[in-house]
């Protein structure tokens, strides 16, 4: 259940994500929008803070993401660090799509480890 847990907070803020993002066509877009901008870093910290959360055998099974890039974003954000224009942009372009991805292609592969009753 906590694994599901996880994969739903992630897929709900990610969705978030890509809606806030989807009509923008480049970064100066975003960085111009404050509205927007607060409320993607609101969201992509959720992600982070998530992400931070995740059990040791699904860190172990998501080998391929960006596991250092997601700390650094937490960091940034929680404590308000600035610059961190690079690190957001690559979030939204990068480190969220990605991760959704493998964990959706986790969950394909072992479906037992989303399960409500697990």
């Amino acid at each position: 259940m906590y694994h599901r847990s996880l994969f739903d907070i992630l897929m709900d803020t990610g969705r978030a994500i890509g809606t806030l993002t989807h009509e923008m066509q480049n970064e100066d877009e975003l960085f111009a929008s404050t509205l927007t901008l607060r409320a993607v870093e609101a969201q992509l910290l959720i992600m982070a803070h998530t992400m931070g959360n995740m059990t040791p055998a699904l860190h172990q099974r998501l080998l391929q993401v960006d596991w250092p890039g997601w700390a650094t974003l937490h960091d940034k954000l929680r404590h308000g660090i600035q610059p961190r224009r690079e690190e957001i942009w690559y979030a939204v372009n990068g480190l969220v799509p990605q991760t959704l991805e493998l964990l959706r292609e986790l969950r394909r592969k072992q479906p037992v480890w989303f399960e409500v009753g697990y």
